[in-house]
């Protein structure tokens, strides 16, 4: 019996939004500006944490390694949207396409544990903040965020391997703007089953766990922020959690809906742009331009620009 190797496709079509080729122009020009938002935001709060000394807390820290995460998180898809956009360079190779998958999975799992970890950090330093300095020094705040992407990158290799072990013989349009589990599996020539199986696995593991681990922080620091007397300390500190939650559940949110059961639809996309666009550009400014600490650092360091153009 001759073996045969029914995987014959060397590369893929993304076919993004082609289905609305009279809005590519204005599409290119909003995702431009969402990019180019996004990595400039993130990156003067990387700047500000690293150059502001007033800035060098475990908090901010953790809000810088979060900012250089998102930078590349983006990068990984925006721009291969970009062009294809503006130039139709859809075709990516089967390297390439599961390469990209593999970053960007593991990238996603990363922000989901360092978001815990971040909201582990301020759950510590309101309800112990005498032992918080204590507990959560340096040497721990950089291991904790290692950990992070290191828990990251290990569980999705499982479902992109099992995935990239499957027969592709026959179509090769992907109904998306990047290359993604759910349409891969849906090209399968083979049995995708077990392929889904580590799909829904991993996002137990990468989004669920840690959405509920993040509620759970959250319910524990609204009781005791409900304690505090003073009414302007309860605002400032309902308004941040507030906030924080509203991104949170959409990322979460949107990945659940995506990765738990994977469907592969073409309406995926769609929720595809609220965590790999819209919510890394917004997070920024939720996360610290809302702060009021940042706020007197940023614009003392406009002030400072503004008096040397002048002189």
């Amino acid at each position: 019996m001759v073996e045969r190797n029914k995987t014959v496709v060397k590369e893929f079509i993304l076919l993004a939004f082609a289905d609305l080729h009279q809005f590519q122009n204005l599409l290119f020009v909003i995702f431009l500006l969402t990019y180019i938002t996004c990595v400039m935001g993130n990156v003067t709060i990387i700047v500000l944490v690293r150059t502001e000394p007033s800035l060098h807390a475990t908090m901010y820290f953790f809000i810088s390694v979060f900012s250089i995460l998102e930078i590349i998180f983006v990068s990984v898809t925006v721009p291969r949207l970009l062009a294809n956009l503006i130039a139709a360079n859809n075709i990516i190779s089967f390297k390439e396409c599961f390469t990209q998958l593999y970053a960007f999975g593991s990238l996603g799992a990363t922000e989901c544990y360092l978001l815990v970890i971040m909201v582990f950090d301020r759950h510590l330093a309101i309800n112990n903040p005498l032992h918080y300095p204590a507990i959560m020094t340096h040497a721990l705040s950089i291991e904790l965020a290692v950990l992070s992407w290191i828990m990251g990158f290990i569980i999705m290799l499982i479902p992109t391997i099992i995935t990239a072990r499957l027969e592709f013989c026959g179509p090769n349009m992907i109904h998306h703007f990047f290359c993604d589990l759910a349409p891969l599996q849906n090209l399968a020539c083979s049995d995708p089953s077990i392929s889904i199986i580590s799909t829904s696995s991993a996002a137990v593991f990468d989004v669920v766990l840690p959405f509920f681990i993040i509620i759970g922080f959250y319910i524990h620091i609204i009781m005791t922020v409900s304690k505090i007397k003073s009414e302007e300390g309860k605002q400032k500190a309902f308004s941040t959690c507030t906030s924080h939650l509203i991104v949170t559940s959409l990322f979460y949110g949107t990945g659940i809906i995506v990765y738990v059961k994977p469907k592969g639809s073409h309406y995926d996309r769609f929720l595809a742009i609220m965590y790999t666009a819209f919510t890394p550009m917004i997070n920024p400014f939720i996360y610290t331009f809302r702060n009021r600490d940042v706020k007197n650092v940023f614009r003392n360091s406009i002030n400072r620009l503004i008096k040397h153009g002048s002189l």
